[in-house]
């Protein structure tokens, strides 16, 4: 049951300050990655200059190196280093936490990046501009200038806030040598389609007589995220399966008769033998790449990983329909415009700066992700990029975290959530039993009011 806050509270700009603020305490934890003395511009104070674009983004690794061409190429569109100011954070609720800080004090980046599962809170707190066609048109963009799922992903009550960049979708990838002596691939070398409860365990049991042991990695030490994608995935294949929460993280409507069946299904695959009980995040991926495995489910942001292996052969495809329908959990980057007193000639600015991205998202669809944007998508340059182009419709089943001020891409309910799940998989917890604990574990977040829609 829903708490009410106290008659006498103080203003809602301190409600938001405050709240928003201790989001950082309620997940992960980390500092500023790589950034200099100017690029932490409207945190520590520091003026801005508005003949420059400031940009925050939370990308390292390969996203971080590819980013940096992408930036690098716009400076040189420019004409001037000058031209920009970016600054690299730490992933996860950190990164927030300085946005909303900033955005506060009035003195946020031009333009910044955020999952669309945690652009929502945002916006409901009043700290995004809103993106209308007129705001697009600047940049000569228009809300049709995106696939129609992510895009609709941005929409907050009757408003959009975010222009999108990609979708990137759990997925599965398979090491061909082994599936090729499994029988399961095609003529073209690729994995043959596979639809079907009893198709999918005919492939995984194929593949464990070529191993000798699992066929299916799914990473569940370590990784709570990474167990809760594979649940969110599995649950929504299923028909009647309906949001983990509602009324943005004040209740919980998720669908338990299907849940424990998810779970005890993840659990039976894990008891037979047939995926991997217990393993890490860089386990998961090494049992593929040396083909102790066939299968393994990850994100698609892995593929740089995947294509560093030498010797190795692989693709990426969708993950199986297994139920009722497909579905694959899936989150956006999208770009964000905080809120702060702009001139139009800053707004038309930061739109050049979204548009000469965008427009490069080539070299972005290079690292996995989906291109959100149709002429990238669509191109024929697109089309021949394997196997990127191979899982792209996973972006046309995505299925997002469900809204709430603690969930989203690395929150605090994926923490929960997938913990619980990992230990199932573990063979540690029953269905019923991680139920009961994820419904424990959320009932202080359920029951406390959001920090953005309180008074």
């Amino acid at each position: 049951m829903r708490t009410t806050l106290p008659e006498q509270h103080p203003s809602r700009r301190k409600v938001l300050a405050g709240g928003l603020a201790g989001l950082g305490a309620l997940g992960v934890t980390g500092g500023l990655a790589g950034c200099g003395s100017p690029l932490a511009a409207g945190v520590a104070g520091a003026p801005l200059n508005p003949d420059s674009v400031t940009f925050w983004n939370l990308f390292g690794g390969g996203d971080g190196a590819r980013l940096q061409t992408m930036l690098d190429e716009y400076r040189r569109q420019q004409g001037s280093q000058e031209s920009l100011t970016a600054a690299t954070f730490a992933w996860g609720n950190p990164y927030y936490t300085k946005v909303v800080l900033a955005t506060l004090g009035n003195k946020p980046p031009d333009v910044a990046v955020a999952h669309a599962t945690r652009a929502t809170i945002l916006a409901q707190a009043g700290l995004l501009e809103p993106i209308t066609e007129d705001l697009l048109g600047l940049a000569g963009l228009s809300s049709s200038s995106f696939t129609p799922s992510v895009w609709e992903a941005g929409k907050v009550g009757d408003s959009y806030y975010t222009i999108p960049l990609d979708t990137h979708p759990y997925v599965l990838f398979f090491n061909a040598d082994v599936c090729g002596q499994a029988g399961l691939l095609d003529g073209d070398g690729k994995l043959a389609p596979i639809q079907g409860r009893e198709a999918f365990e005919a492939a995984l049991t194929a593949i464990s007589q070529v191993t000798g042991g699992a066929a299916w990695s799914a990473s569940n030490v370590g990784d709570t995220s990474g167990s809760w994608r594979l649940f969110q995935t599995l649950y929504w294949q299923m028909d009647g399966a309906t949001d983990f929460l509602g009324d943005d993280g004040q209740q919980l409507t998720v669908n338990e008769e299907l849940a424990l069946e998810t779970m005890g299904y993840i659990g039976d695959l894990a008891a037979r033998g047939l995926l991997t009980p217990t393993v890490d995040y860089a386990g998961a991926s090494t049992l593929l790449y040396t083909g102790k495995v066939g299968f393994q489910t990850q994100g698609e942001w892995e593929i740089t990983t995947a294509q560093g292996i030498e010797g190795l052969t692989f693709g990426m495809v969708p993950i199986p329909q297994v139920f009722d329908a497909p579905a694959a959990q899936a989150d956006s980057h999208t770009f964000i415009i905080p809120r702060m007193e702009r001139t139009d000639a800053q707004r038309e600015l930061a739109m050049g700066f979204i548009k000469s991205l965008l427009d490069q998202s080539l070299t972005w669809a290079e690292g996995g992700h989906v291109p959100a944007l149709r002429a990238t998508l669509e191109s024929p340059e697109y089309q021949a990029l394997e196997p990127q182009a191979d899982y792209a419709a996973a972006a046309e089943i995505a299925k997002y975290d469900p809204p709430g001020w603690y969930s989203g891409s690395g929150s605090t309910f994926e923490t929960i959530v997938g913990a619980q799940i990992g230990l199932v998989q573990q063979q540690l917890a029953s269905p019923q039993q991680a139920l009961d604990a994820i419904k424990e574990q959320l009932r202080t977040y359920l029951d406390t009011p959001s920090p953005v829609l309180g008074s």
